[in-house]
Parts: C-alpha cells; sequence; structure tokens
C-alpha cells in the first residue's frame, strides 16, 4: 500500500496545525528542520498523540554515537520514521537502527533530489544512479528499513532491494511545475517504479484547493485516503453523562 506523506514546510506551528485540519482526514505528514526548530519538540510529540502518522525528516548525520541518542529522542516523540543520511556510514546507521529498538523507520537518505549531474560532478561524485546505488547498498547492508531517493533511481533500487520501503520526495503532478526539484517525478510514475511511500508538498500547499490537489495526488498513486480515528469508547459514567445531556462526541477531525 503506497503512503502519501504531505511536507508541513511551514514557519510556525500554528501553520502546520491549520493545515492538518484543513487536510483532515489526512494524517501522514512530514515535519523537517524548519518546523521541527518551531514548534519544538513537545508540540511535535503532541501531534503524535493525537494520531498524525509522523515523518520526521531531520537527516541525521554525525558520529555513531549522537545520532543513536537522536534517534532514541526521535522514538520518545512517537515518530513513525526517521530520516539518516546514508552517507553516514554503515556504524552510523547501525547505531541508529538499533537504538529505533523496531518503534520507527529508520530511512537512509542517498542522493538528495536537489542535485542535479553537474553538482554531482563539482563535488567530485559518480552520477546520481551510481552513487545512489552505492550509498543504497551501504545503507541496506547496515540494517536501513528504508530508503529515501528520487524517482529516476528507485526502479533500480526496488529491483535491488524489494524488501525495504522506498521514500520518494520532489513528488510533481502532471502538469506542476518542478520548482527547485531536479529529479521531480508524478505520483503515478514513482509508484510504477516501486515508490512504497511519496513526499508532496508545494503541489498541496499552494494549490488553489489544496484538499482537492490532495485527493487528486491520492488518485494518481493509488493510496488509499485516510480515514477520521476511532474514538475510544466513553466510560460508562461518561456515557451516561453524555446521553442525559446530548453532548457530541469526541471531535474526529484529525
Amino acid at each position: 500500500m503506497t503512503r502519501v506523506f504531505v511536507a508541513l514546510d511551514v514557519p510556525d506551528p500554528a501553520a502546520a496545525e491549520a493545515w492538518m485540519r484543513r487536510l483532515a482526514p489526512h494524517r501522514h505528514f512530514k515535519v523537517g528542520l524548519e518546523l521541527f526548530l518551531a514548534a519544538g519538540p513537545d508540540r511535535v510529540a503532541r501531534w503524535a498523540g493525537e494520531g498524525i502518522h509522523l515523518f520526521l525528516d531531520l537527516k541525521f548525520h554525525d558520529i555513531p554515537n549522537t545520532v543513536a541518542a537522536a534517534v532514541r529522542q526521535a522514538r520518545r516523540l512517537g515518530a513513525r520514521l526517521v530520516t539518516v543520511h546514508a552517507a553516514g556510514g554503515p556504524g552510523m546507521i547501525r547505531a541508529a537502527v538499533d537504538a529505533a529498538e523496531g518503534a520507527l523507520a529508520v530511512v537512509a537518505v542517498t542522493v538528495l533530489t536537489s542535485l542535479d549531474a553537474p553538482a554531482l560532478r563539482a563535488m567530485g561524485l559518480p552520477p546520481a544512479d551510481r552513487w545512489a546505488e552505492q550509498l543504497a547498498r551501504t545503507a541496506v547492508e547496515a540494517g536501513a528499513h528504508g530508503l529515501v531517493t528520487s524517482g529516476e533511481e528507485v526502479a533500480a533500487l526496488a529491483r535491488a532491494w524489494p524488501a525495504v520501503r522506498r521514500v520518494v520526495p520532489g513528488i510533481r503532478p502532471a502538469g506542476s511545475a518542478a520548482d527547485d526539484q531536479a529529479r521531480a517525478v508524478t505520483p503515478a510514475t514513482a509508484v510504477r517504479r516501486g515508490a512504497t511511500d511519496l513526499v508532496v508538498g508545494r503541489p498541496v500547499l499552494r494549490a488553489a484547493d489544496p484538499a482537492a490537489a490532495l485527493a487528486q495526488i491520492l488518485a494518481e498513486a493509488g493510496a488509499p485516503a485516510d480515514r477520521p480515528p476511532t474514538p475510544e469508547p466513553a466510560s460508562g459514567a461518561e456515557s451516561a453523562q453524555e446521553a442525559r445531556e446530548g453532548a457530541p462526541g469526541p471531535d474526529t477531525d484529525r
């Protein structure tokens, strides 16, 4: 089943929460560096506690001990996925996976979708397809649960490692602008090539009708729409009180 995460690339938590309400019942959201620093870990943890399927995209890249400590904090916050840079090496990735303790998926970033061939050459790196495969092999052999890759490289990685999650950012519906994504693909193309998770931001947040734009992306990807969370049943005393007062049930916006 394909999952679609909406990237909440907004500068403050109030704006993020407004988007969560506006796109409800969708509950798969990605929080990156800007929003995480603006909101703080306690507020991010509250979102996870309210039923948001949280993709914490902080791209950890440090010595193994530091990254392991950071992943433990991400686990404490209730994140479902967390990113690390595959270029951090096998020791760092293994430390991240061990720290996750099976409670969240550690997905390794291969080649950023903003990097094109000239940029890679300028850094002395091989072409994106070869570099992505090298990084992916390092990550998977170190135990990573998934890979972050562009839609151009995902087919080769899906053939080589079909058992891991393959997260494709830079998704752009047919006819939309690529913005700063050098290797953007449509939802349907990404899924056809082997993506298991898609990340989309500006095509939804900048749309005239964001909910309709998201629905179109879900349809193109063949991804099911999220359902509102099922409210927990009230205790006997609470149920009786609600019946007497005609009180509404719990809010299920998210």
